[in-house]
């Protein structure tokens, strides 16, 4: 029996400092940025090593998953700004002769905006193959999420006085005028780690916005860290909840810049540790894989 694709998806980043231009452009949808967007961008990097470990995170990834579902499926990653793109991923699955897709993006919440791009970009790719496809829209509630951040919550918080902020990235506010479920699924998410953890204060908060004249979902991270002093906070912990990989929008936006704020503020911030690979997480979403391809109706004998 022929082989099932897999496109195991992820945002991307440039592999090194030359790629940063390029990688910016296709986020800006063909736009070049300004001499001073680059040069900011250019220097968030600088702040973190000089590039982001995202590809490296998103090959752990690709391949603990890989490992996990074993004989029977080809796996590639696809990335939506990086290289290889969702389109070159698909290519190659069907050259090495796949029956059929399944994609899933390395983000838990959806979004029409997010992960939804995402999805449209691989089905649209494997009908021009004419390959059947499938997509896992999200898993904010998987069992082994929700434990993996459960315990991450549990080892970054060392006293009872406490604020868990769970955060992901934020999106134009435009979304709540629809029935785009994204905001609802963090808030899912993080009630039911929040359960886990026994946890009484919490909230959620929204981080990255970018800097575009319409409005985006808040409230921001960095303005919530400003008023937890006025309530009596001396001690917080951020959750990236949204994000499973350390990559620029944690090293820096909460690293460097959210705990910049923090200290000016007289908050200590911990954050908790990124999902990356973890085994538990890896193994559970093969699993989704795997019972999404059964669904799959074979073109081959």
């Amino acid at each position: 029996m022929t082989d099932v694709g897999v496109v195991v998806m992820a945002y991307g980043t440039p592999a090194s400092p030359d790629e940063i231009e390029e990688y910016y452009t296709h986020i800006r949808r063909g736009r070049p940025p300004s001499p001073e967007q680059l040069e900011e961008l250019r220097g968030r990097y600088e702040a973190i090593g000089g590039t982001s470990p995202l590809v490296e995170c998103t090959l752990a990834q690709v391949a603990a998953i890989r490992r996990a579902l074993g004989d029977g499926f080809v796996v590639q990653p696809g990335t939506k700004h990086g290289r290889p793109r969702i389109e070159d991923a698909v290519d190659s699955l069907a050259a090495a002769g796949v029956e059929a897709l399944i994609g899933l993006v390395l983000a838990p919440h959806y979004s029409e905006l997010s992960v939804g791009e995402y999805t449209a970009r691989l089905l649209s790719a494997a009908a021009a193959h004419g390959l059947p496809a499938r997509t896992i829209p999200s898993w904010h509630t998987l069992p082994a999420l929700i434990e993996a951040l459960a315990s991450r919550v549990l080892t970054a918080i060392a006293t009872d006085d406490v604020e868990v902020l769970f955060t992901a990235h934020s999106l134009p506010a435009r979304i709540l005028d629809t029935s785009d479920p994204y905001r609802g699924q963090l808030e899912e998410t993080a009630a039911l780690v929040a359960e886990a953890c026994g946890l009484t204060r919490w909230r959620i908060a929204w981080q990255s916005a970018g800097r575009t004249p319409e409005p985006w979902l808040g409230p921001d991270l960095c303005d919530v860290l400003r008023a937890l002093p006025d309530e009596g906070t001396k001690h917080v912990v951020v959750c990236p909840a949204g994000f499973t990989s350390d990559h620029l929008e944690v090293l820096y936006d909460i690293d460097i810049e959210a705990r910049r704020v923090a200290a000016d503020c007289g908050l200590e911030l911990v954050r908790t540790s990124s999902l990356n690979d973890d085994p538990a997480v890896c193994s559970s979403l093969a699993s989704l894989i795997a019972a999404e391809a059964k669904k799959l109706a074979p073109v081959s004998g």
